[in-house]
C-alpha cells in the first residue's frame, strides 16, 4: 500500500502524489504534482548555498493568494539532485 501525499489551502486539493522525498523536515512533492490552475509563477528567488536558487510559485484558490507559498530547485547542486525540479510548500 502507498502512501498519498496532499497539499491543501483553503480547503482545496492543489497537490497529490505518492511520490515524496523528504530533505531538510520538508516534503518535496513529484514536480507533476501540482494541480497547475491553482500555481503563478512569483518573480521571488531565494539562495541556499547548500542547494542552489530556488524558484517560487504564487497559490491562488477562489480569488486568494498564498505568496511564494510553494517552492522548487530546478537546478540544485549536486548532492541535491534528489529534490530536481520537486515542490515544497509552507505557509498555510
Amino acid at each position: 500500500n502507498k502512501i498519498v501525499y496532499i497539499a491543501t489551502w483553503n480547503e482545496v486539493v492543489i497537490a497529490e502524489t505518492d511520490d515524496i522525498v523528504k530533505a531538510e523536515g520538508n516534503f518535496y512533492f513529484a514536480g507533476n504534482s501540482k494541480k497547475d490552475e491553482y500555481f503563478q509563477k512569483s518573480n521571488k528567488t531565494s539562495y541556499c548555498p547548500y542547494k542552489g536558487t530556488a524558484n517560487y510559485y504564487d497559490v491562488v484558490v477562489n480569488n486568494q493568494t498564498n505568496n511564494a507559498a510553494c517552492w522548487c530547485y530546478a537546478d540544485p547542486k549536486n548532492e541535491w539532485n534528489h529534490i530536481k525540479g520537486r515542490l515544497a510548500f509552507w505557509n498555510g
